[in-house]
């Protein structure tokens, strides 16, 4: 579904909550936004704008699995089995587009006081390299200009396409949840992103003043230029502010808008924030732990920030199977920085499942592996030039020589119907 069939899809199931009354970009909205986490919303009348502005539309693992049209215990597989086989989508023209003025035009949104100015946050960028061909990948934009932005840009795929030359690109905001996904996912460089987003749930790409992007809401036309601008603060997944660095600016020459076109908004720290960057790392992990032991499921908590915690169910055939599934973890996701290593009667989206397996089948003595190593930027903790963090995995699975009726909870001990008794 495209972003707007998505949004009336949820209407229709009567999960959208609509905002009539006028609301402003400056802290109201994203201040409801919050009130609101994980709750799909769309603000009609924007005070200032003509066009309306929606949040919260991918904040749950249940509403991205809607929106892809995917059973939600499939989607771990389904998102690493459309890593291993992406499928390059069909290009088409774009039609049904207008032109708008600046970025003026836009409701872009600010979210704290504290942020260093108005934000897009769910743009996603759409680059191409003669070599390499499409890389798709989020980068948040603070406005510093009617027509400019400066951009967060982290040493990824669009990093090396810079260095390799690059200087114009398009925006898009408002796309598919597999784009949405996708984007979200860090493939080897010659792994298109979009073909990955195809394979998870069909798309068409479009040509649209000769660059091809996905179908989205709001499409800008970008060019680097030889500027550099301090970028933040801004709240990042942790809920904590990001620091303030000297970040590159980019021209916006064209902002394309659909008929009727709905500004995405995505509150940063938010739930929807923390699930499209999380997932996508679920299957990495996934892959990198059943090299080694027989994994049965992965969850990136959000309490852990959706980046920085990580859980994993195993079926323990050895005593070095705990272990070898910490390893395995931390080289599925570089930027995590605790594991929990759970044995498969454990639900691993329980957090009271998961410190029950610490209480009673943990052992801190022999039980952790530690290490000191570069981890995620967005840990404050961390050493702020290096990134060097403490990495711990819990091993918190049965020891095999135990008897594990011990280590279990007992079940009912009659089946009854609640119903017959209240």
């Amino acid at each position: 579904m495209m972003f707007q069939d998505f949004i009336k899809f949820l209407d229709r199931e009567g999960e959208l909550i609509r905002v009539k009354k006028e609301v402003s970009v400056e802290y109201e909205i994203p201040t409801l936004m919050k009130m609101m986490d994980g709750h799909p919303m769309i603000f009609e009348n924007v005070a200032g704008y003509d066009m309306p502005v929606a949040g919260n539309i991918y904040s749950t693992r249940q509403l991205i699995t809607k929106a892809l049209q995917i059973d939600e215990k499939d989607i771990i597989k389904k998102i690493a089995e459309s890593i291993d086989n992406p499928i390059e989508p069909d290009v088409k023209e774009g039609t049904g587009y207008k032109q708008i003025g600046s970025l003026d035009d836009l409701p872009i949104l600010k979210y704290y006081p504290q942020d260093g100015g108005r934000y897009i946050a769910s743009a996603i960028v759409v680059a191409r390299d003669e070599e390499y061909g499409l890389n798709a990948s989020y980068h948040r934009m603070m406005v510093v200009g009617s027509n400019k932005i400066v951009m967060r840009i982290l040493p990824r795929n669009f990093y090396k396409y810079i260095e390799r030359g690059l200087k114009k690109f398009a925006i898009c905001i408002g796309n598919p949840a597999s784009v949405a996904i996708a984007s979200a996912i860090s493939p080897p460089i010659n792994i298109n992103e979009l073909a990955i987003a195809n394979a998870l749930s069909p798309i068409n790409l479009i040509k649209i003043d000769e660059h091809v992007v996905p179908e989205a809401e709001i499409i800008m036309i970008a060019s680097l230029t030889d500027e550099l601008h301090d970028e933040g603060p801004f709240l990042d997944l942790t809920e904590t502010f990001d620091i303030v660095r000297k970040q590159r600016v980019a021209k916006i020459e064209k902002i394309y808008v659909k008929e009727n076109a709905i500004f995405h908004a995505l509150l940063p720290g938010g739930l929807e924030h923390k699930a499209l960057m999380g997932m996508p790392r679920e299957p990495t992990i996934y892959y990198e732990v059943a090299k080694v032991c027989d994994v049965k499921d992965v969850y990136i908590t959000p309490g852990g920030c959706s980046w920085l915690h990580g859980v994993v169910s195993i079926k323990k055939h050895s005593e070095e199977d705990g272990k070898k599934a910490i390893e395995a973890a931390f080289r599925g996701h570089k930027s995590m920085k605790h594991v929990f290593i759970v044995d498969d009667d454990i639900d691993i989206r329980d957090p009271n499942q998961i410190e029950w397996a610490m209480a009673t089948r943990f052992q801190g003595s022999k039980d952790i592996i530690m290490k000191h190593e570069k981890g995620s930027s967005l840990d404050p903790s961390a050493d702020p030039i290096t990134r060097e963090t403490t990495k711990i995995g819990f091993d918190l699975t049965i020891p095999i020589d135990k008897d594990k009726s011990k280590f279990k909870k007992p079940s009912l001990p009659m089946k009854l119907n609640i119903d017959d008794y209240i």
